[in-house]
């Protein structure tokens, strides 16, 4: 992956339609997107050196998504407030340019809203993974 355009990774939210569509969350500035996995340590006194052992496959997989930013509509706006008070998961789509399309349930977790009395307002939401998540690798 050469480099890419900060500006250029995507947050989208699903609609919960069928067939679903994605729209774009507001004039984010920044955005990050991390995978982790828990481990399982699997160390005994026979390991090798006393160099710790992890299983491989076997912890808790979890995506996190955070952003921030400004509006630019009273439609995103919205859905992301209603979708935050409801307490709802839905389908988001995390575009990364030359890397390819994270996709799958999340739930915001936080959702912040500030102002400087010399500034526009700002947004910041953080969502965390509630379901399998996919990988399609791909895009500009």
């Amino acid at each position: 992956m050469t480099a890419q355009r900060g500006k250029d990774l995507l947050l989208k939210i699903g609609d919960a339609g069928d067939p679903e569509s994605f729209s774009i969350i507001g004039g984010l500035r920044t955005k990050t997107l991390s995978l982790n996995t828990q481990m399982i340590d699997v160390t005994h006194a026979q390991s090798i050196g006393g160099w710790r052992e992890l299983l491989a496959g076997g912890g808790v997989r979890q995506a996190s998504i955070s952003g921030s930013g400004v509006f630019l509509n009273g439609a995103a706006a919205s859905t992301v407030r209603t979708v935050f008070f409801t307490g709802e998961t839905r389908h988001w789509e995390i575009i990364i340019p030359g890397f390819g399309t994270v996709s799958g349930a999340f739930l915001i977790t936080n959702l912040d809203y500030a102002g400087e009395h010399d500034r526009e307002a700002t947004m910041a939401l953080a969502l965390e993974s509630a379901g399998e998540i996919s990988f399609v690798a791909g895009g500009a």
